[in-house]
């Protein structure tokens, strides 16, 4: 045999996984083409596993018994699918036939794995695959009897790849034959290459589309891109006969992985509502989500309750599968002395798919019901899952506070607020119990809200302490106050599973190991698979020009950074910065992105408030009414209300989204429905659909905000959903530079790691510092603390006050402190309550005189306050805009696979609040800024044709027309003359006069602004 052809690598793979993996070998001869299954292997499997329920039936139907058998179970299979068929066998004369075993979670029942053990997993060569013709597929492989995956294996040294079995697949494979036909045979396709292995669980001609299933080029390293490393055996691609087809690997991944999801889609109908249709889909876990849940699994098993893992996953990762697979495994998960790990999983998540898809895989894999409760109402609902000892309770993380609360309803306490001692005897009962049973915590999205004081909450109801509990008789309140303490820490019954694509320098140090992710799924590799688009391939940027001058003759004096402040947003919401880029926005989306997607492309403009994003919608409608356009249909997206001081109007969201077909107001709720259809394309939002919004019709981004680190990726990153036929997005920037947006990418591209940890030892040179005020006696704190730190049973009405009365003279000392030094007292403790909630948790000693300053701190800060600023600046009054002008800058793609490496940092520093703002003149102000942002304007910048203006008011005709006619007939006589002036400027101003002689709508839009003007400075000069 050839040494280099596509059978000797056929055979080896085959010898391997026969040899090595536990599989037997098939015989073509054995193979039923027509009906796609090996009936004497079914037979065979179905006599040596459960001979008694065979012998019944025979005794029945006797030697007609095997045929029927295989004929019940084509009718089952055809109707039910393989993988339910697998899984839960099928009925016969009203007894059931299981056509599997699969692994149990311990080893309890010795049947089950004596039964496990007699599965006959056989892997065929050459099956003819078409029944007609002589096709055959490379190897096939089956489940006692029963087809469940195919494979084509290519050779480049023949001159093919694993491209050419996709082709193969796609164009060769009849998908209505019955081995390919959708979840009744065959439920995976592998297409592999010594270098490359790509699967689909669906043939469907050239809509077929095969997904990589390959570790990356590093698994593990700082950088980690597609493909796969060298392999010891010489093919990079050994891991996947000698892992993942694996006997026990491969049953494990069929029996508790695979699942078939159901998706009602809501699709335009083309009239302006929608209809719904049902996709289905057979899920097969990626190589990477495969390999996190089963390492995430082995270290719990190993490692038992009470450890903390991260998982950086990337956006387009198939985090919701991940999680999905992670919280069943972990639900049933047992020692290797078979002693169960954890009695209940919570996910916290804001994904409302999650609780459904959870539920329906459960249901699929277990047939079990119940398993999962989604916390969907309140506390209370969460507290009766908790007590009724849940296995999977999916909630989001604000409920944790108010667990409590949620125990004495369901006590049946009257009165929260003053719950009887039944009550309060029954819920304290409960909470014992929930808090002496090991917890799971899925964490989806982790960020620095895990260091607040509700993430210390959900510690407190679930965890049992750290371990180091004292075990001394104290008085109740430091009992109390030990017990606070303690939730902050790593708590011994409690093991964290946090999941994020962009990882904080915080949440590195609370959940990483040695602050680094236990397993990365990096961008880079996300985009190199192809699951995600890089948003940064095609980003333009502009630059906005401008100069102030004064409009009034004193020259006041401001603080300089509020008056800076106060100048830009005067500029960013100035008409004529919202009319120009409105006009750049829109024709950039008419002339590029709204013919693309076959015109579904859809786009957002960012902004950086409210008021600009309502003033962003009403330039968008006005541009769009004069110019007559039809295809650009934006909606608006901000929270609240809110009054445009230059109508005086209030606007709310849904005020400014008219349906088009209904003539109704849009809710909130239905913005992201609506956004869908056809009828809507551009989005312009303020603070809102910035994170976890999943439009993959999303084309284009324009950009009017500050964007910064994980913000400006979380925003960006709307734009990297793939869909069919979608090219690289399109990013246009008014704000942030190339270079920005680099360095806040940078660091989440590959494994992000933590360039310096926090530092303990500035809590209590924080706390020096704030001694030194004298603005509270620590006798006061304690005393606080003795009723803050007061057990539930022992709270009173009456204590809110007795707390506020030791607060009191804190209050008095702070007001007879100095303006600097009463700024620099309040943003230190400020510091030390931020800080202590985020270090706390990772100090492995507990301070009873640092906890009890934050509490402390925490109540007094609010009766603290920030001085009042009375300076009011009024850009409107002060200053005016004279010359304005956007430019292009450049256009390129943001490369992020080398360059410096930017790592992410917890807090290590805490500063003590921003410097006194000095005082200058209002000219020096304008000059600061013109410096900043202008440059050598020419007269064509000059704003509302300034030049025109100041000629025409010196032309003696003008005036004499202006000072003897009322404006209408003024405007009447004066066009030629404008005209004229026009014409005789036409050397420094081409484009403009040239566009207003051809362009009758701008002409008409131009010319009576411009003789009013001219008009009313006449009149008013005269």
């Amino acid at each position: 045999m050839k040494k280099h052809t596509e059978k000797t690598f056929e055979s080896y793979i085959e010898e391997t996984i026969v040899n090595q993996s536990g599989w037997q070998q098939g015989t073509v001869g054995e193979w039923d083409q027509k009906n796609a299954l090996f009936p004497a292997r079914v037979i065979d499997f179905l006599q040596t596993t459960q001979p008694r329920t065979y012998e019944k039936m025979q005794k029945l139907h006797g030697t007609e018994l095997n045929e029927k058998l295989i004929q019940t179970l084509i009718k089952e299979l055809n109707l039910k699918g393989i993988l339910h068929i697998l899984r839960h066998g099928f009925k016969f004369y009203g007894k059931t036939f299981d056509m599997a075993y699969f692994k149990p979670a311990h080893g309890l029942n010795p049947e089950i794995i004596k039964l496990y053990n007699q599965n006959q997993l056989t892997v065929t060569r050459q099956v003819p695959c078409h029944p007609g013709d002589g096709s055959t597929i490379d190897l096939l492989f089956s489940i006692n009897g029963l087809p469940v995956a195919t494979c084509e294996i290519k050779n480049p040294v023949t001159g093919q790849n694993w491209r050419h079995a996709v082709k193969q697949y796609k164009t060769d494979r009849d998908w209505r034959a019955p081995l390919f036909q959708f979840k009744k045979r065959a439920v995976v396709h592998f297409a592999v290459d010594p270098d490359e292995v790509h699967m689909t669980t669906r043939l469907n001609g050239d809509k077929t589309r095969f997904l990589p299933f390959n570790r990356g080029s590093h698994p593990g390293e700082i950088q980690c891109g597609k493909g796969n490393p060298q392999h010891p055996s010489g093919h990079r691609t050994a891991y996947f006969w000698e892992e993942v087809l694996h006997l026990d690997s491969f049953l494990d991944v069929i029996g508790h992985f695979m699942y078939i999801l159901t998706e009602e889609e809501k699709i335009d109908d083309g009239k302006g509502g929608f209809k719904k249709i049902t996709k289905e889909t057979v899920i097969f876990p990626r190589y990477h989500q495969l390999d996190s849940v089963r390492k995430l699994v082995s270290a719990a098993r190993e490692e038992n309750v009470g450890h903390n893992y991260l998982i950086q996953h990337s956006a387009g990762s198939g985090k919701t599968n991940s999680i999905s697979w992670l919280s069943h495994r972990l639900a049933s998960l047992h020692t290797a002395k078979d002693k169960k790990v954890f009695d209940c999983v919570v996910v916290i998540t804001d994904r409302k798919v999650l609780d459904k898809q959870l539920q329906d895989a459960i249901y699929q894999i277990e047939h079990a019901q119940g398993v999962v409760k989604p916390i969907d109402e309140d506390s209370k609902q969460l507290a009766e899952a908790l007590v009724d000892g849940t296995q999977i309770v999916i909630t989001t993380l604000q409920k944790f506070p108010f667990v409590l609360k949620g125990l004495l309803r369901v006590a049946g306490a009257d009165s929260i607020e003053d719950p009887d001692k039944e009550s309060i005897k029954q819920a304290t009962e409960w909470q014992e119990e929930i808090a002496k049973r090991n917890y799971a915590v899925i964490v989806d999205e982790a960020h620095s809200s895990q260091t607040g004081e509700t993430a210390r909450e959900l510690k407190e109801i679930l965890g049992a302490g750290t371990g180091n509990e004292s075990e001394e008789v104290e008085t109740d309140w430091e009992d109390r106050l030990n017990q606070v303490m303690e939730s902050r820490g790593t708590q011994k019954n409690l093991s964290f599973f946090a999941f994020t694509a962009t990882p904080k320098g915080k949440t590195l140090e609370l959940f990483g190991k040695n602050k680094q992710a236990f397993h990365i799924y990096s961008m880079r590799q996300a985009i190199e698979e192809g699951f995600i688009l890089d948003v940064l391939q095609n980003y333009t940027t502009f630059k906005t020009f401008y100069k102030l001058v004064k409009s009034i003759a004193d020259d006041p004096e401001h603080g300089k950074k509020k008056a800076i402040k106060a100048f830009a947003k005067f500029m960013s919401l100035h008409p004529v910065n919202i009319q120009q880029k409105t006009e750049i926005i829109v024709e950039h989306f008419r002339t590029q992105v709204a013919q693309r997607l076959r015109g579904k492309a859809k786009a957002m403009l960012v902004t950086h408030s409210r008021l600009q994003a309502v003033k962003y919608m009403l330039a968008f409608e006005r541009y769009i009414k004069k110019n007559n356009y039809h295809n650009v249909s934006p909606m608006v997206a901000f929270s609240g209300s809110l009054t445009n001081p230059d109508d005086g109007i209030e606007y709310t969201e849904p005020k400014m989204n008219i349906d088009p077909v209904t003539g109704k107001n849009i809710s909130e709720s239905q913005l992201p429905e609506k956004f869908a259809t056809n009828d809507f394309n551009i989005l312009l939002v303020a603070n809102k659909y910035q994170t976890g919004f999943d439009q993959p019709l999303l084309h284009t981004m324009y950009v009017d905000k500050r964007l910064d680190g994980v913000q400006a990726v979380q925003t960006l990153s709307r734009l990297n959903r793939s869909y069919p036929g979608k090219e690289l997005p399109i990013v246009l920037d008014f704000i942030n530079e190339h270079e920005d947006i680099y360095i806040a990418f940078k660091p989440y591209y590959d494994t992000t790691l933590l360039a310096e940890e926090s530092d303990p030892a500035l809590l209590e040179e924080l706390k020096f510092e704030l001694d030194k005020f004298q603005v509270y006696h620590w006798s006061e704190v304690e005393a606080f603390a003795q009723v803050f730190y007061k057990s539930i049973e022992k709270q009173t009405q009456a204590d809110h006050a007795r707390m506020n009365k030791h607060v009191q003279p804190a209050k008095d000392r702070y007001r007879l402190l100095e303006e600097d030094d009463k700024k620099l007292f309040r943003d230190k403790l400020s510091a030390f309550v931020r800080y202590y909630a985020f270090i706390s948790q990772l100090l492995p000693f507990s301070d009873p005189v640092m906890e009890m300053l934050y509490s402390y701190g925490r109540f007094l800060l609010p009766y603290l306050g920030y001085e009042k600023d009375d300076e009011i600046i009024n850009p409107d009054d002060e200053i005016k805009l004279q010359f304005y002008r956007t430019e292009h800058m450049a256009t390129r793609s943001i490369a992020l696979e080398d360059g410096e490496i930017f790592n992410v940092k917890s807090p290590s520093d805490v500063g003590t609040g921003k410097a006194t703002d000095e005082k200058k003149p209002l000219s020096e102000i304008i000059e600061v800024l013109n410096e900043r942002f202008g440059t050598n304007f020419t007269e064509e910048d000059r704003l509302f044709f300034e030049q025109i203006k100041e000629k025409a008011v010196a032309n003696e005709k003008i005036i004499q027309t202006a000072t003897a006619n009322s404006l209408e007939k003024f405007q009447l006589g004066i066009k030629k003359i404008i005209e004229a002036i026009m014409i005789q400027r036409m050397s420094d101003n081409d484009e403009i006069v040239t566009r207003y002689m051809d362009d009758h709508e701008f002409q008409d839009t131009i010319f009576p602004v411009l003789t009013r003007e001219i008009y009313e400075k006449i009149v008013e000069r005269e």
